[in-house]
């Protein structure tokens, strides 16, 4: 049964302190949090969404990045791993037939230790930045989340026996400086928000609203209003799309059979200042091998397109921009502009719209020049977005660029997607989110 610890201040986390969130929640009442929250920033050197958590007895703090792919979170835990409260989940134990892993450790010669177990489940850690997977022990720890941050962060909610994988200190490489492991968004069964929801008995549902750099932003587990200073309350106007299964793993290791664990969208068009432009929409479904549509991903920096879809959005946005002065190109962007030739508004560089349209015109995704844009070195203002070859995996990648600022809602249990759009546009940012 889950447990609140008392409240407890990170000196070492400056994140936490960045949120104003005060909510009542059930555990007021002596029931589980009616949420759970993760403090998020982007670190500058990698542009990584990073987090931070408590883990272990007695309890650390642990830096991770956030993904929306990964099978389960996983830490290094042959660096300094030291509990008393972890356990093994043995082989062939429910959780282990859950896992879909079909691996058990029996080698281990050495003093027993969470990288170093037998008769344990074995699992599958994957960077996902460098896609480079590993083998690892799946065991268990007390992992603790705060449900209201200001004046200081907690109370904590703890799970006791929260799974996890083991993963090897050389997997870190490439991760934001101090990370040690990444934290899974995905639908998995042991990834953060199914696990979270079945620990405190709430709603299997998350918000992620990703930070900018210098800014801070938030995760939110379970059922909360979504509130945000000056008194902006998006819970009742979001915009729902569903969420598509992609019938083949995209996984790093998989098992023949499964199933993409990853957040896919019906996009049907792309818009720039309102003009639809002309695709291969065969390019924007899924087809049986799980090869073309739509995902999201917290690790992909920029929005990443297939060549024809690149080829298309760019030329449709030069056409739209013809009177501004352009520049030569900045890698990894093929269409750049003089920065100072171009205007500010509100939502960011007053540039045309790209408007993502999905499953209908009611439903589209209206991406302000704050999100399409990236600022270089030296002043060049660039179309942020990657052309990512003739025969991509995914036709069409939104990356974490396009994410920021911007309210949405993984819905696991009604299989939808809402977004609010820019909150830009709503005079308020992810960094002033705050319930009560």
């Amino acid at each position: 049964m889950a447990r609140l610890s008392p409240p407890l201040v990170v000196a070492c986390t400056a994140l936490l302190l960045l949120f104003v969130s005060v909510w009542p929640s059930r555990a007021a009442s002596g029931g589980g949090p009616a949420a759970v929250l993760l403090p998020v920033s982007k670190d500058d050197a990698t542009q990584q969404y990073v987090t931070m958590f408590r883990q272990r007895t007695p309890q650390v703090p642990v830096k991770a990045v956030l993904d929306l792919a990964g099978a389960t979170l996983w830490v290094d835990c042959e660096a300094g791993y030291v509990s008393s409260s972890y356990a093994r989940v043995p082989c062939g134990s429910k959780p282990c037939r859950l896992a879909k892993t079909n691996a058990c450790a029996t080698s281990c010669d050495g003093a027993p230790s969470p990288a170093c177990l037998n008769d344990t489940c074995g699992g599958f850690p994957e960077n996902t930045v460098t896609h480079v997977s590993t083998s690892g022990n799946i065991i268990t720890d007390v992992l603790s989340l705060p449900t209201t941050f200001r004046p200081a962060p907690g109370p904590l909610a703890t799970a006791p026996a929260f799974l996890f994988t083991c993963g090897a200190t050389f997997l870190t490489e490439g991760l934001a400086a101090g990370a040690t492991g990444m934290v899974s968004l995905s639908r998995a069964r042991f990834a953060l928000p199914t696990q979270l929801a079945a620990t405190f008995r709430f709603s299997r549902k998350f918000a992620l609203c990703l930070p900018p750099a210098a800014a801070a932003g938030v995760v939110i587990f379970g059922d909360a209003p979504y509130v945000f200073q000056p008194g902006v309350d998006l819970s009742k106007s979001l915009i729902y799309t569903p969420l598509l299964v992609n019938p083949v793993s995209t996984a790093g290791v998989s098992t023949k059979g499964d199933k993409s664990t990853e957040y896919f969208i019906g996009l049907t068009g792309i818009k720039v200042n309102g003009r639809a432009v002309p695709l291969n929409t065969t390019l924007l479904t899924i087809n049986k091998k799980g090869v073309g549509g739509t995902k999201l991903s917290t690790v992909i920096p920029y929005t990443v397109l297939e060549t024809s879809i690149h080829k298309a959005v760019t030329d449709a946005f030069a056409a739209e921009t013809a009177m501004i002065p352009r520049v030569p190109a900045v890698a990894p962007f093929k269409l750049c502009y003089d920065g100072s030739r171009v205007g500010s508004t509100r939502v960011g560089p007053a540039v045309p719209t790209v408007e993502l349209v999905l499953q209908s015109e009611a439903a589209s995704w209206v991406v302000f020049g704050a999100n399409s844009m990236v600022a270089t070195k030296g002043g060049p203002l660039c179309l942020g977005v990657v052309d990512g070859g003739a025969a991509p995996e995914t036709s069409v990648v939104i990356g974490g660029h396009m994410m920021e600022d911007n309210l949405l809602e993984f819905d696991l249990e009604g299989s939808r997607l809402g977004f609010s759009s820019s909150l830009l546009f709503r005079q308020t940012t992810c960094n002033n989110f705050r319930l009560g």
